[in-house]
């Protein structure tokens, strides 16, 4: 996946993403402009989620977090009070928007193919098949990778960072990039909490708060359906709180790293042949 996304650019070999083309360009000026072009698309796709009032949310985690079964509970519990959709993006295979449909809400897949994170045009591409005015909540799920989600602006209002309690409560220490980003955490899999003496959930708070980020920490389980009922009422603030922002014409943009972002866009015009631009994104609609 590196090889598309760049995320093998080292301070070793980043001399080479700043060797001259024949046009006089380097990869990183390429890539700047690639990542600006990403923002601009973004802000399109946030257009289009005020005007219709719909509450945007990317989640981001590791790989194997339950971001996928945290959202099929949400969608038990709340589809009957909110109209909610939902954007799956892996490497391969429909399996989570099939599992997501099969509760009854549209949900587009996004099949990256070699690509370990979303970026604004997929997102775009994904909107043409859902109906926004049909919409309240949209959740965006992103590709499993701590580090490159976080620096891509989709358009979205705010990220939500999943940490599971298998991984290790030293994650936000060892991932800042993904952790500086969230406007929510939200600890999962704490049914597991008991079995697992390594995984101190304060220890995993203390390591965010050294990154200066205030974000609010939720501890649950979407399997037992522990502390659901918290992170069901900060989607509701959430909601009146965009749909006071859309009347007003007022938008939200989270936050992004742009470190990680500098990285990336250097790597893609470093990947920009030919070879590697027939790898386009697949969508499928609900």
């Amino acid at each position: 996946m590196c090889e598309t996304c760049g995320c093998n650019i080292t301070p070793g070999n980043e001399h080479l993403a700043r060797q001259k083309n024949s046009q006089g360009q380097d990869a990183v000026t390429v890539l700047k402009n690639l990542l600006g072009a990403n923002d601009q698309v973004a802000s399109h796709n946030r257009e289009h989620f005020d005007l219709h009032g719909v509450l945007a949310l990317n989640l981001m985690s590791s790989p194997g977090s339950g971001k996928t079964l945290l959202l099929e509970a949400t969608i038990e519990a709340l589809k009957h009070k909110f109209r909610i959709a939902v954007i799956e993006g892996d490497l391969e295979t429909e399996n989570d928007a099939a599992r997501i449909r099969a509760k009854g809400v549209p949900a587009v897949q996004i099949t990256t193919g070699s690509a370990c994170h979303l970026d604004a045009h997929m997102v775009h591409d994904a909107l043409h098949h859902m109906k926004l005015a049909d919409i309240d909540i949209l959740f965006i799920e992103n590709v499993g990778n701590l580090v490159c989600p976080a620096s891509f602006d989709l358009g979205q209002h705010r990220n939500i960072t999943l940490l599971s309690v298998t991984e290790g409560d030293d994650k936000p220490a060892k991932y800042p990039v993904m952790f500086r980003a969230a406007d929510l955490v939200l600890l999962t899999k704490t049914d597991l909490l008991p079995a697992l003496d390594d995984f101190d959930p304060d220890r995993a708070e203390h390591y965010l708060r050294q990154l200066a980020n205030p974000a609010p920490v939720l501890r649950l389980s979407a399997k037992t359906k522990d502390g659901l009922d918290a992170w069901f009422d900060w989607l509701r603030q959430e909601l009146l709180t965009q749909r006071q922002r859309a009347r007003h014409g007022q938008s939200l943009r989270p936050a992004i790293q742009s470190d990680g972002a500098r990285m990336h866009a250097e790597m893609a015009a470093h990947h920009s042949s030919p070879a590697t631009s027939e790898k386009h994104p697949r969508y499928r609609e609900a």
